[in-house]
């Protein structure tokens, strides 16, 4: 069950990692990157209310009491990581800004110790340091780079939102199966998010686009590839894996976004970019490594 769970949590960070392939078409049409981060978050509201309404009405069920767990997934964390990385994007490059958001399976690492009791065994702590390395080695980062106060803290508090996604939802899920925690998420996270999105701006921009057909296919697939299908496999394997592995293995994500960097817009992926992805995957399986068959086969 945990090697299957940690197979949804490696699939969602590849789903996470082709994000940036909507988001530079997109932008060519003029949508801002608020607004693309916007719409993204509640398309995915909308497709999962649907989802959940068409094959599993008794899915939307919550108690009102429980709110507080989807504000502070949708909110607290999606909205708020959301809004603080794109932020530091527009102050930073995109691997500063990718570093900093990268800090998120340190900081569950930290809370999950205090909040679920975890042990911060060797192995854990090995593929913390090497997923680290890697996703510092992937994007790039070294030599004379100066990057302010407001950008750092922006970019610390984006990988702080990222984090608490993992968080809210181990406690999210002792209550509510993956689909109805997940699809509350969004529903707060996209309420959130018409606040700050402009939306009479952005439909503007559709319809002056010349092809708001296209353009609201490219807002669909974006919402459902990169949002619905990454947060729901997720929260699936967030059920059977501890929050700190989890964060460390959705670590495979910036590999994904170099990957892809390569294959469709042609950038050039260099020696040390390579180490980092192989140092990601190390990670991986360390993590998915059974101790405890190896301690058996040692008795053997």
């Amino acid at each position: 069950m945990k090697r299957t769970a940690s197979i949804w949590i490696v699939i969602a960070g590849i789903l996470w990692g082709i994000m940036g392939i909507f988001v530079r078409k997109l932008e060519t049409y003029g949508f801002t990157s608020l607004q693309i981060a916007s719409m993204r978050l509640i398309g995915g509201a909308v497709i999962f209310v649907i989802a959940a309404a068409v094959f599993d009405r008794e899915k939307l069920r919550i108690r009102i009491r429980d709110i507080g767990l989807f504000f502070g997934m949708g909110v607290c964390s999606i909205l708020l990581f959301t809004v603080c990385y794109f932020t530091t994007i527009s102050m930073a490059s995109l691997s500063v800004a990718a570093i900093l958001l990268y800090t998120e399976p340190i900081m569950v690492m930290i809370m999950s110790l205090f909040l679920f009791h975890e042990k911060l065994t060797a192995r854990k702590y090995t593929a913390l340091v090497l997923a680290f390395t890697g996703c510092i080695l992937v994007t790039g980062i070294g030599g004379d780079m100066k990057v302010s106060a407001l950008a750092v803290g922006t970019g610390l508090l984006s990988g702080f939102g990222y984090g608490l996604y993992s968080i809210f939802g181990t406690y999210a899920l002792r209550k509510y199966p993956p689909l109805t925690a997940t699809t509350y998420a969004f529903v707060c996270g996209g309420a959130g998010a018409l606040f700050i999105c402009r939306p009479a701006d952005i439909a503007a921009k559709v319809q002056n686009s010349g092809e708001a057909g296209k353009v609201i296919l490219l807002m669909f697939l974006m919402a459902f590839v990169t949002a619905v299908l990454p947060y729901l496999f997720y929260t699936v394997g967030l059920a059977s894996v501890r929050a700190s592995s989890a964060a460390i293995m959705a670590s495979v994500e910036p590999v994904v976004a170099t990957i892809a960097g390569v294959l469709v817009f042609h950038e050039t992926m260099t020696g040390q970019s390579l180490v980092g992805i192989l140092l990601v995957l190390s990670a991986i399986v360390i993590l998915n490594i059974n101790p405890g068959l190896h301690r058996r086969k040692k008795k053997e």
